[in-house]
């Protein structure tokens, strides 16, 4: 099922002029994580864990958000830890129903000196995989349909590295050597990223999970904002930085990288956060996951999005990785909900 348009630019076109803050002939439904879900799993007979495996069936599951859900983006990195495990993380693969993960009481690294990218860091089975299945889905799609990557960023691989309370530990009390252990590991970012721009990928999201409940605004001010600044001059294409949680304090900051776009959590307000970027950079977001999407109703959903519109937010989509087992006729109700707001607002003028 896509999505009929109102007017007359392609999906890709659409999406990469959001990006840019350019005129649009209607809001984009933008994926910058996951919408994967059993149900569509079963649809296209692709499910977890081999989806997160092999590049065709990562390439035919995440094809089903363009043409069975009528977003304007396809986005085949399902999980968070595709570059943790060919750094070596050890990874609890689960089964369908449930995400991958990485073993954090098995940290790989204990000390900046021990950080190092593989050799094989881009020929490993779980990045290659991605960047196999992006060439599948530029070959399949071309410029009808947007291509989004994604390429962890360095505080969320120290966080898979070093283990949570590790890293967050050395932040508070060696800040110094903080700083040279995300300079060390930004690199596994950056060659990621450049690697899927090669195979395909019209734009990244780049997760750094310096999220609202760990860390203030002024640790990203600290730690990431210039870090974020040199990934938008190293790697030559649209970033969509993701943060969880309640992220105003520092949208500040994040306006002043150059990012593209900032992929923002529902426990922050449209009309607000856009007040705080100033259109110095694109807001994507931000229906939310766990009660309106897996738990409520389209209604639900149709209102979430109505306060995204109303707020002149440039991409509408959910707020993070879905739940995998949200229904999907709330999923289907973003675009519908985006058609419908679009075609009322050219009514009356």
């Amino acid at each position: 099922m896509k999505t009929q348009t109102v007017g007359s630019m392609t999906s890709r076109e659409r999406v990469l002029a959001a990006l840019r803050r350019d005129p649009v002939d209607r809001t984009p439904v933008c994926n910058p994580t996951s919408v994967a879900t059993v149900e569509l799993m079963d649809l296209v007979d692709a499910p977890f864990p081999e989806a997160n495996r092999k590049p065709d069936l990562m390439a035919r599951l995440a094809a089903t958000g363009y043409t069975e859900l009528g977003f304007d983006t396809i986005m085949p990195v399902f999980t968070i830890i595709q570059e943790s495990s060919a750094l070596g993380c050890k990874i609890q693969w689960e089964q369908k129903d449930n995400w991958p993960t990485v073993k954090m009481r098995e940290p790989i690294w204990e000390d900046v000196d021990d950080i190092k990218v593989p050799s094989n860091y881009l020929t490993h089975q779980d990045t290659k995989c991605v960047l196999d299945a992006i060439r599948i889905l530029k070959r399949e799609y071309g410029d009808e349909v947007a291509i989004i990557g994604k390429t962890m960023g360095p505080w969320s691989l120290g966080y898979h590295c070093f283990g949570v309370e590790p890293f967050l530990l050395l932040s508070l009390d060696d800040p110094g050597k903080t700083k040279l252990a995300l300079d060390r590991m930004k690199e596994a970012t950056i060659e990621f990223g450049i690697a899927q721009i090669e195979a395909g990928a019209d734009a990244l999201t780049l997760p750094d999970h310096a999220t609202g409940d760990l860390v203030s605004g002024d640790y990203y001010k600290r730690y990431l904002r210039d870090l974020h600044t040199e990934f938008v001059e190293r790697i030559p294409i649209p970033l969509i930085l993701h943060i969880c949680g309640r992220t105003v304090d520092r949208m500040e900051y994040i306006a002043q990288t150059g990012m593209a776009a900032f992929h923002y959590d529902s426990k922050n307000k449209p009309a607000e956060s856009m007040d705080v970027v100033k259109n110095r950079i694109a807001l994507v977001g931000n229906i939310n996951n766990p009660e309106t999407l897996f738990a409520k109703e389209p209604e639900d959903v149709r209102q979430e999005v109505l306060k995204n519109l109303d707020a002149r937010v440039q991409l509408v989509g959910p707020e993070c990785a879905i739940p995998l087992q949200t229904a999907l006729e709330n999923l289907k109700a973003i675009p519908e909900a985006v058609q419908d707001w679009h075609r009322e607002k050219a009514a009356m003028n």
